[in-house]
């Protein structure tokens, strides 16, 4: 009789000297279900099953089960064998799965490089579909997903001939129609014009990000990031570097000044800067290119919010499509055009940096998964992808201004922000408001904001600042939406 790997796993370190066999036995499974390993209401292996497995007797397994069972710990369901007994019915006891978790959670703190989880994070409820007025950036609407046309696409994608193309092991290639697609009906709409070698495929822009940073950031490397700016970039980077800047800003965006001429590095969002959602004039574009040209900075061009053109923002070149001296790295994403959890974005630049990066890629995840990558290419072969632009931008013009018309009225005693094209507003609350208090308190009311100091070096420059979405909210929403909230900043 056969058991599952784990449990041969949990056993895997027991010494079988024959003598203490049943408490051990009965230690090791005790320690599991303390600790959550083994969850409420999971079937342990049969006596007959585990005795095989270990090479011991049953008699020994089932004295340690029934002490077990004794303990609360385990239950016996006639016919049925033993299971993990529920919580509510385990008996105290002097160390419970908290405590022991924290045990845990203390003995690996010294082992870890560097600790994530102690970054504060953007956080969203996981549930955020089930609140009525999801003032959110950047999250999926279902009202605006593509459905019949990405079935068709993913249909085509899935015949004998496509699944033999893009089911194989591409090892550190991209699916050839999606570059081809990029290079000829995605690129040119923002001013690219990419020739063969010059894009990689990733896992979202975060993956393009990550992998830059990996790539070109060294532990002395001087790197100037946006503040505010875009946390995970600032956390990628401090990880990375010990030589991180905020470089200036103005309402414009980020200033070629001193400052950015001592990087070698610079991340910036230029499209809509993140979060104020600035948009860059093609002077200050220019001037910033030739600052970068003359003083040897690369300059990180994060345009998460392109192609998807508002209000005739996308005829504004991007920094990318401006560049001569070949000093500008560009990623792109599908996540806000059509939805985050395709994961596909792609990195533009010259060819040795894409060589680079192929290698890179390779060593971390091989390549972004293939069967992606030529649906996406077939949506936009087929001419979806531009009918959804125009669609999708019609729509959320329409809310952003909604949202515009209503701010003044509702909310008198904030200051917003929105540049053309914009998915968000940018709001400065008044002398005295916690924006950390005000979402927690929409959220009860269900509204859900985003609150700005997660955005700033200095979260208290952040205090009264928070972002408005509204990708994610459907136009009818908005203004009883807007009401509750107007309603509890002036509480």
């Amino acid at each position: 009789m056969q058991i599952d790997t784990a449990w041969r796993l949990l056993f895997g370190g027991m010494e079988r000297d024959h003598q203490g066999l049943g408490s051990r036995i009965q230690g090791i499974i005790a320690q599991a279900i303390e600790t959550g390993t083994l969850a409420p209401d999971m079937r342990v292996p049969s006596s007959r099953g585990l005795a095989e497995a270990l090479g011991i007797s049953r008699n020994t397994v089932n004295a340690a089960y029934q002490g077990l069972i004794d303990d609360g710990l385990l239950v016996a369901r006639e016919r049925s064998g033993c299971f993990v007994a529920s919580s509510r019915d385990r008996p105290a006891t002097g160390r419970g799965p908290g405590q022991a978790a924290e045990a845990a959670a203390e003995s690996w703190a010294a082992r870890f490089a560097i600790r994530p989880s102690r970054m504060p994070q953007i956080t969203k409820p996981r549930d955020w579909m089930d609140y009525p007025y999801p003032f959110l950036f950047g999250q999926f609407d279902p009202s605006l997903f593509p459905t019949n046309p990405w079935r068709e696409s993913v249909k085509a994608a899935s015949s004998v001939q496509e699944i033999t193309r893009w089911a194989r092991d591409m090892i550190d290639d991209d699916d050839p129609d999606l570059l081809d697609q990029l290079r000829h009906k995605v690129l040119p709409r923002r001013g690219i014009f990419a020739g063969p070698g010059e894009i990689i495929i990733t896992l979202g822009s975060q993956h393009a990000l990550s992998m830059l940073v990996q790539l070109l950031v060294g532990r002395d490397t001087p790197v100037g990031i946006e503040n505010p700016g875009y946390p995970d970039v600032r956390y990628m980077v401090g990880m990375a570097t010990a030589d991180m800047r905020a470089l200036t800003c103005d309402r414009y965006g980020v200033v070629p000044d001193g400052m950015f001429a001592s990087r070698r590095v610079a991340f910036v969002t230029v499209g809509h800067q993140c979060p104020t959602t600035a948009v860059m004039p093609v002077g200050r574009r220019r001037e910033l290119l030739e600052a970068a040209s003359r003083h040897g900075v690369v300059l990180v061009e994060d345009d998460y919010e392109s192609d998807l053109s508002v209000e005739g923002d996308a005829d504004l070149p991007c920094l990318k499509s401006l560049d001569r001296a070949d000093c500008v790295i560009y990623t792109g994403s599908f996540s806000k055009i059509l939805a985050p959890g395709l994961r596909i974005g792609y990195v533009v630049a010259p060819k040795p940096v894409i060589d680079e990066l192929r290698v890179l890629r390779r060593l971390l995840l091989r390549h972004p998964p293939t069967n992606n990558q030529r649906s996406i290419a077939t949506f936009i072969q087929l001419g979806h992808y531009r009918q959804h632009l125009r669609r999708t931008a019609k729509v959320l013009q329409e809310r952003a201004e909604r949202i515009a018309e209503l701010l003044p009225e509702l909310l008198p005693s904030c200051r917003f922000r929105r540049d053309f094209g914009a998915k968000s507003f940018w709001i400065e609350g008044p002398a005295g408001l916690n924006s950390r208090d005000l979402v927690r308190a929409a959220r009860e009311h269900g509204v859900l904001i985003e609150a700005g100091d997660i955005f700033f070096l200095d979260p208290a420059e952040g205090r009264r600042h928070f972002r408005l979405g509204f990708t994610s909210i459907a136009t009818h929403r908005i203004e009883p939406g807007l009401r509750r909230l107007a309603a509890l900043v002036a509480a």
